[in-house]
This record gives C-alpha cells, structure tokens and sequence, in this order.
C-alpha cells in the first residue's frame, strides 16, 4: 500500500511540475509578443503564479517520493547500477539545481525589473537587457524537454544508457534551436520603441 500510494505522489509531482512548465512556457512565450507594458506585467506574474505554485511544489512533492521510493523500495544506492533510474535521478538533479539557481531567479529578477517598469511607466534599458539573456532563455527552453526525457526514461525503463544518451542529445539540441529561433521571432530589442 504504501508503494502505490508513493507512486500516487510521484504521478501528481510529475503532473503537476509538466503542467506548470508548460505554464511558465505558455506564458512567456505571451510575454514576448506583447509590447504594451500593464499586459506584459500581468503575464510576468503569470510566470511566478506557475513557477511558485505549481512547479515548485511538484518538484518537492517528486523529490520526497522518488526519494522514499528508492530508499526504501528501489534498492537505495543500487540505483547506481540501474541505467533507467540513474539517469530520471540525475536528470531530475540537474534540473532542480538548474531550474532554481538560474531559471527561477531570472524570472524573479524579470518580475523584480518588470514592477521598477511599472513605476517608470515604459520599458527601460534593464527590462530590455534582462529579457535579451541567453543562458537563462536556454535553461528556460530546456526544462521541458529533459522532463519530458525523465518520463520516458520512467515508462520506457531501458537497460542500457543509449535512451539517456540520445534523449539528453536531442534536449539540447531542442533548447538551442529554441534559445536561436524564439528571440529572433519576437525580438525584444524594439519593444522600447514600439511602445513610445
């Protein structure tokens, strides 16, 4: 019973982080075609009501239930030798680390920047600077193809590494491509202009 009720818990974490990753992703997406600077404030908040609300707590709920599960049902550091598992595990730290040292605190410093616009009343040069920022727009774009990586590593269960492999390949590759291609679709350097 208590397994079941752990991978009820692991399910809902999972549910819960894609969805608002998915969220964030929606809604930053939004925030780069808009050029009127109350309505790109409210899809800033967005991203912190998806982030905050949903995201964080489906990592938290994911990280005590995978951690319980594999103490006490998986073998414990034995997972080491389980290819499937070791790389959900690494991935999933990598993304944890990742997602709260960088892409949190950028959207932080984005809705931070964002209120100091409000203030001014126009985009300003800081806004503009900080929107422009590669690492963090690239960790943004890779969150959802590494969790989508870590689902398929959870459901397909291979005994090799070569999922993992090709898997994290083609997550990069994705996040790069998106890191060129969104930037340039919506650029951001003539919001200041468009909007005086």
């Amino acid at each position: 019973m208590t397994y079941t009720l752990l991978k009820f818990i692991h399910l809902l974490g999972a549910i819960l982080m894609g969805g608002g990753l998915i969220g964030v992703w929606v809604s930053d997406l939004h925030s780069r075609q808009l050029r009127e600077l109350n309505l790109f404030a409210e899809t800033v908040r967005n991203i912190a009501i998806f982030y905050d609300g949903v995201v964080v707590p489906g990592a938290l709920l994911l990280l005590v239930s995978g951690t319980w599960m594999v103490t006490a049902f998986l073998g414990g550091w034995d997972f080491i030798y389980i290819p499937w598992l070791n790389g959900m595990i690494i991935l999933f730290m990598l993304e944890f680390i990742e997602g709260n040292v960088i892409t949190r605190l950028y959207f932080m410093k984005l809705r931070r920047l964002t209120q100091e616009a409000l203030q001014v009343g126009k985009f300003t040069p800081a806004l503009e600077a900080a929107r422009g920022e590669s690492l963090p727009t690239f960790t943004h774009f890779l969150d959802l193809p590494v969790l989508f990586l870590i689902v398929a590593l959870g459901a397909i269960r291979p005994d090799s590494w070569m999922l993992f492999t090709v898997g994290s390949l083609l997550a990069v590759l994705i996040a790069m491509a998106l890191t060129f291609y969104i930037p340039r679709l919506y650029p951001w350097g003539t919001v200041a202009k468009l909007s005086n």
